[in-house]
């Protein structure tokens, strides 16, 4: 499963004595090749974690050979001796795998402000160099979950021009903390078609804007994420870019969907789907803004239909629209048309799992849809105490 679907890949998971559980908490993910071509894209938050850093300069030449993660700590604003362990981190996966520190990116999730500490560290990317294996992408996959409830992993396959196959595989870390600029998650995506950087780059910053950068679901963003896509070339498959493009953003609206799925103490995973809008920008604007609106959000925990509060959210935005003309639908239930009510909202249902907002703006012709979850009890309580 997961990054080691790909030929080419091998993976693994270890215990390093970074959690107090004692749970695993370091992954390594190896490219044996024969290729190491590689694209990344990393949080746009300006305070960024050093492993952050560390990895945005080693991943600026489309080459890696290797991803090493942790979970237990974040490694953020944790001075020089933070960023000396990463690149001790990097330096030592180097050394392992036959390749050079910059050819290794890093990756941390965790408690902001706390070191790592090293030497336990070190060890831990030691067990897992020698516990590699062509199936360790689920061991891998459970390594880097902190507040995750479920491990996440994905894949997807698709052909060449002479009909031969290719495999896109990847794992993602990430429960709360989900907002535009990838959210607090740490992916690695893998693949082992025959790719240029250049290919991987387009392939997966088309894939990661229309799934990562819309899941939204607190409007908080993270100093850590991270999003690799390494290829192997190890099928020898050279795909159309729009075979490899389908296939890579196949892969991240699956891992998307369940990081959404296993947001913090969420009871509802709700996509908000604005159509009829003048431009794209327009209607991710108004699905963000309804995703990132409180009072929608506990109204949905709550159960009650009150779509009063998704038009006050559509109110906020700049996108162009006729307030008059809006038209809102609750799980198929069309409780407002034309800026007025219509069906009865005692008709929604909102038990299931999933909910489904339809927001029709009738100024124009583009559309985008936002994934977000309700506001609970439990996130309060989650968040509330995550430190300790």
């Amino acid at each position: 499963m997961s990054v080691t679907a790909s030929a080419g890949f091998r993976a693994a998971g270890a215990t390093a004595g970074l959690k107090a559980s004692g749970r695993p908490d370091v992954a390594l993910v190896v490219n044996d090749g024969p290729l190491d071509a590689a694209a990344a894209v990393y949080t746009s938050n300006r305070c960024k974690a050093h492993p952050v850093l560390w990895s945005e300069r080693a991943s600026a030449d489309g080459h890696l050979k290797a991803v090493v993660l942790n979970s237990g700590g974040a490694n953020c604003f944790t001075g020089p001796q933070g960023f000396q362990t990463t690149h001790a981190t990097a330096e030592l996966v180097g050394e392992l795998v036959g390749a050079g520190a910059a050819d290794v990116v890093v990756c941390s999730t965790g408690l902001i402000g706390v070191q790592l500490p090293r030497d336990a560290l070190l060890s831990g990317v030691r067990a897992a160099h020698a516990a590699l294996a062509t199936d360790g992408g689920t061991a891998a996959a459970t390594a880097i979950m902190t507040t995750d409830t479920v491990s996440k992993q994905a894949i997807a396959t698709g052909t060449g021009p002479d009909g031969t196959a290719f495999t896109v595989g990847g794992m993602a870390k990430g429960a709360g903390m989900l907002a535009p600029g990838l959210a607090t998650m740490l992916v690695v995506v893998t693949t082992d078609a025959v790719a240029e950087p250049a290919d991987l780059d387009r392939a997966l910053r088309s894939a990661t804007r229309t799934t990562f950068d819309r899941v939204d679901s607190d409007g908080c963003t993270s100093t850590n994420d991270t999003v690799v896509l390494m290829a192997s070339g190890a099928s020898g498959v050279r795909p159309e870019p729009g075979a490899l493009d389908e296939a890579v953003r196949s892969v991240c609206a699956d891992l998307a969907r369940m990081l959404v799925g296993d947001a913090e103490g969420a009871e509802h995973d709700i996509a908000v789907e604005v159509v009829g809008a003048a431009s794209e920008e327009d209607a991710v604007e108004v699905g963000r803004s309804v995703a990132r609106n409180n009072l929608f959000k506990t109204a949905v925990f709550g159960k009650d239909p009150n779509w009063g509060r998704v038009m006050a959210a559509v109110g906020t935005t700049g996108a162009a629209f006729d307030p008059q003309a809006l038209d809102v639908s609750l799980n198929g239930v069309a409780v407002c048309v034309g800026g007025a009510p219509h069906e009865d909202p005692a008709g929604v249902d909102l038990t299931p799992r999933e909910v489904h907002v339809r927001i029709d703006l009738h100024a124009g012709e583009r559309s985008a849809t936002v994934w977000t979850n309700d506001l609970t009890h439990a996130y309060v309580h989650e968040n509330s105490a995550y430190s300790t």
